[in-house]
């Protein structure tokens, strides 16, 4: 658990935090799709349901600051392989440093699990987006166009 001295704590999501979790995917990925120009969004279908089921067997980690939950990132893990999809920050909390503290902790609990390789997707003309996956050690392996849009697929390597 990273925990930063503006009341800042990343931990492991409970199925209570699902409505919240919810809330932040849909505003995140809603401002994504616009900027992308995509409006089919398999992020924007998901029900507060799915995202207690996944919290149930998936990792999902969400950020906390003074209380609210303001981040959140989930990891499927198979083997020594691991996917993150839903990386979200709350667009008033974007720029503070919660993306890359929920990052940290994505990449700790990772080499935890000794997983070498964790693969995402994001729209190749994200520019903010691409920058930011650069910056902590992912590199593009492929550009795919399966949903429609130029997605990179993004790819960091544990050693």
């Amino acid at each position: 658990m990273i925990e930063m001295s503006c009341q800042l704590t990343i931990r492991r999501a409970t199925v209570e935090d699902a409505p919240y979790i919810f809330s932040i995917i849909q505003k995140a990925f809603k401002e994504y799709s616009k900027m992308i120009g995509q409006t089919n969004l398999e992020a924007l279908s998901e029900t507060v349901e799915d995202i207690a089921k996944a919290i149930q067997t998936k990792t999902v980690f969400v950020a906390v600051m003074n209380g609210n939950i303001v981040g959140t990132v989930r990891l499927s893990i198979d083997g020594d392989e691991a996917y993150l999809s839903r990386f979200a920050v709350d667009s008033d909390s974007q720029n503070t440093g919660i993306g890359k503290s929920l990052m940290n902790e994505v990449d700790a609990y990772l080499k935890k699990m000794n997983v070498k390789k964790v693969t995402l997707h994001t729209s190749s003309k994200h520019d903010v987006l691409m920058r930011f996956y650069y910056g902590i050690g992912f590199y593009v392996e492929a550009i795919e166009t399966d949903r429609g849009y130029l997605r990179a697929r993004m790819v960091k390597e544990y050693r």
